[in-house]
């Protein structure tokens, strides 16, 4: 990748899975902000997780979740009581994360992206794109893009300097603030497109 270019690829192959505590599945991290932050740190967080059974999620209070179904046949989930069906792929659902949540899959092993935001810290916002979509700069100086091929195959042509990023069926891609690009799915393809904007800071008085 030429050094100018503004597009920081994040490519599937290499990515760790940690297992989670109950055994119910794996999760791999796509990115964080900051960098490297771990569960108590992060402003904002994005990853695949791969569930193989029934089981309750981790609580997280204080943070906002936005899952989205993007293999499998589908799953329940019953959040502080109300239970949701599952069953369209590609159809973000934002709880919050200090909810009490118990999945119970419909026919296997599903796969879910997700993005994870903590309250007062980071706003996002989720479109799942196809075809041709015009990939918009996230606001203010400190906002950022990211897209992930969540199917198919999916390029990435900033507007400003580069030439196109392509990316297979879970790549990632990061752009940075102020950065605008032209998206082009393949036929099967589908791009998750997380618009990230940080909190502004409050002041007193």
């Amino acid at each position: 990748m030429d050094p100018v270019h503004p597009i920081r690829l994040l490519p599937a192959a290499g990515r760790a899975a940690a297992p989670w505590s109950n055994g119910g599945g794996t999760t791999r991290e796509i990115a964080a902000g900051p960098p490297g932050a771990g569960w108590d740190a992060f402003d904002w967080r994005v990853s695949l997780a791969d569930v193989d059974r029934d089981g309750p999620y981790s609580p997280l209070p204080g943070v906002r979740r936005i899952l989205t179904m993007v293999a499998g046949a589908g799953m329940e989930l019953t959040i502080d009581g109300q239970r949701t069906a599952v069953t369209e792929r590609f159809r973000p659902l934002s709880f919050a994360g200090g909810a009490a949540t118990d999945c119970r899959l419909a026919a296997g092993p599903v796969v879910n992206f997700n993005v994870m935001v903590r309250d007062g810290r980071c706003a996002a916002e989720v479109t799942m794109a196809r075809g041709t979509y015009a990939v918009r700069p996230a606001p203010g100086p400190d906002g950022a893009v990211l897209v992930t091929a969540v199917d198919g195959t999916v390029s990435l042509t900033p507007e400003e300097a580069g030439g196109p990023v392509r990316l297979g069926r879970y790549d990632a891609a990061l752009l940075p603030a102020g950065t605008a690009a032209a998206l082009e799915a393949g036929p099967d393809g589908v791009a998750a497109v997380v618009t990230l904007v940080p909190a502004a800071p409050s002041v007193d008085g």
